[in-house]
């Protein structure tokens, strides 16, 4: 089990938490403020920059097919 191959779904799921975690990163300092998110509340901007990670990796893990094993 521990050489078996890395599922697509796995593989997914990492890479777009990865981009979209690297993206808030990239605004986060090329804005430096929260004008980019100033018309919300500071408890909403918080929820919204944890979450938006976790809805990505939920949803490229749901929507990729998985690997086909062989036994």
């Amino acid at each position: 089990m521990a050489n078996a191959p890395i599922e697509a779904k796995v593989k997914a799921a990492t890479s777009a938490t990865f981009v979209v975690s690297l993206l808030i990163a990239v605004l986060n300092a090329v804005v430096a403020d929260d004008s980019l998110l100033q018309p919300l509340p500071a408890w909403l901007q918080a929820l919204l920059i944890a979450v938006a990670p976790a809805v990505v990796t939920f949803l490229s893990g749901w929507q990729a097919q998985h690997t086909p094993r062989i036994r």
